[in-house]
């Protein structure tokens, strides 16, 4: 193996969220309009690590991800021991709004897999002006739980190694091993009680559903696309979403699981890049309408 730097740059950003001082850890690569990507639920930046190495991404734009706060490199807030960590929807809007504002991103795109395709519909809904355009990963309207949430933070178990038995069931057989162990291990290194914060967002606030018919595709293109062997958002949950969006895309990913830009890079890279397009050719037929 020859020795190489990769182009991935990363940073820190201090902002406040909702008045709160925080510090964010972002890694970027590329030129051009703006794509900021989210991770899922319990993990970090590193999900998206393939996309922004790959040339044929980053020739063309600049791409963005972000550690939440209480994740990866982004350390919880002052007095954190204080609090229980539960994601809400209003504090994951603000996080992305806030983190935009600081790195004076203008209209970006968005692309958010699990709870950030989630919160990424939630945005095309609440504010579609900020964006150019959607791409939501694993996502859909609302799944409750088949699993019990709690598990993820209990004295008698460790969270991580939770987590990660249950991420492994949501990663497709297709998937390379190394990456499929990389992928689990993200879990297993989680804050204490970070994956259960983030579920608690994910399996119990349904307040998307009533607002899937407000996301307006003639303003704003939504991209939506699902691994057939996802079982938390499964095919039929991605393809009632889109039905229920006016306009909104829709690509079912074979050989692909939950975690797809981490599980299976090379399986994933054709849908996200076709994903592209679909925004890119819809920028410009809204530009010249």
């Amino acid at each position: 193996m020859t020795a190489h730097i990769e182009a991935i740059l990363g940073r820190y950003v201090n902002l406040a969220i909702s008045g709160v001082a925080h510090r964010i850890y972002f890694e970027e690569a590329g030129q051009g309009t703006p794509v900021l990507c989210l991770h899922t639920a319990g993990a970090d930046t590193r999900q998206w690590r393939f996309v922004l190495n790959d040339p044929d991404f980053t020739n063309e734009y600049r791409y963005i991800s972000f550690d939440m706060p209480w994740h990866g490199k982004s350390l919880p807030p002052e007095g954190f021991e204080t609090e229980e960590y539960l994601l809400t929807t209003e504090a994951y809007i603000d996080t992305i709004l806030s983190l935009c504002d600081a790195l004076k991103l203008d209209k970006p795109l968005l692309a958010g897999c699990s709870m950030g395709g989630r919160i990424a519909l939630q945005l095309a809904a609440l504010y579609p002006d900020r964006f150019s355009g959607f791409i939501a990963i694993e996502a859909s309207d609302f799944q409750p739980a088949w699993y019990e949430i709690d598990w993820f933070h209990r004295p008698d178990a460790h969270g991580g190694e939770m987590g990660a038995a249950l991420v492994s069931a949501n990663i497709a057989p297709q998937a390379p091993k190394p990456e499929r162990w990389n992928t689990q291990w993200m879990f297993m290194q989680s804050g204490p009680g970070v994956f259960r914060g983030d579920l608690s967002f994910y399996t119990q606030d349904d307040s998307l559903t009533a607002r899937l018919g407000a996301i307006d595709t003639t303003k704003t293109p939504v991209h939506i696309m699902c691994g057939e062997y996802d079982m938390t958002c499964t095919p039929e949950d991605a393809r009632r979403t889109a039905e229920a969006i006016q306009g909104a895309n829709l690509a079912i990913m074979k050989d692909l699981g939950h975690f797809p830009m981490s599980e299976n890079p090379k399986a994933f890279k054709p849908y996200f890049m076709r994903a592209m397009k679909h925004m890119a050719a819809s920028t410009v037929e809204l530009t010249e309408t």
